[in-house]
Parts: C-alpha cells; sequence; structure tokens
C-alpha cells in the first residue's frame, strides 16, 4: 500500500467518524432543532471526507467529477431540507428547548 492508499482510508475512516458523530447527536440532543443541526453539519463533512478519499483512488476523470456532484447536489438538498423541517416546525409551534 502506497501513500495514497493510506490518506485515502484515513479520509475515508474520517468520514465514517463523521457520520457516528451525526448518529450519536441525532440520537441525544434533547429537540428537533438541534437534532437537525447536527445530523446535517456532520453528515456533510462526513461526506465531503469519504468523497475526498474516494476520489483520490478514482482512476477517471468523469467518475471523479460525478462523486463530486454528488456532494454538491448532498449538500444542497441537506441545507435546504433542514431548513424547510425547522421552518414548519416553528410554525406550527414547536419552540426550541430551553434548560430548566
Amino acid at each position: 500500500m502506497g501513500l495514497i492508499d493510506w490518506i485515502s482510508a484515513l479520509l475515508v475512516l474520517s468520514g465514517g467518524i463523521f457520520f457516528f458523530a451525526g448518529t450519536v447527536g441525532l440520537l441525544r440532543f434533547p429537540d428537533l432543532y438541534t437534532r437537525l443541526h447536527a445530523l446535517t453539519k456532520a453528515d456533510n463533512l462526513g461526506l465531503g471526507l469519504t468523497v475526498a478519499g474516494l476520489l483520490l483512488q478514482e482512476g477517471s476523470v468523469t467518475a471523479a467529477l460525478q462523486l463530486f456532484l454528488v456532494w454538491i447536489l448532498v449538500l444542497a438538498t441537506s441545507a435546504t431540507a433542514c431548513y424547510l423541517i425547522a421552518s414548519a416546525s416553528l410554525k406550527s409551534g414547536l419552540r426550541p428547548w430551553r434548560r430548566p
């Protein structure tokens, strides 16, 4: 295994750690708003690191561009979905959690 392979493996493993952290945030945080924040931030970074690791292994420019495009589309759609869910929740009367 060469240096590129080790860097790629480290990036993919780091991405998995961020996915795990987002999942923990989803399960542990007290309300919808903090859960959404943890999930979208951690998963977007996790996917970015995973894509970066895969880009190092990709031999084709076309496939590398497709991976990058998938990451950009996920960034846009997850931010939009997070905003829409939080906005609808706030309009329906769900207030953010406050420490007692």
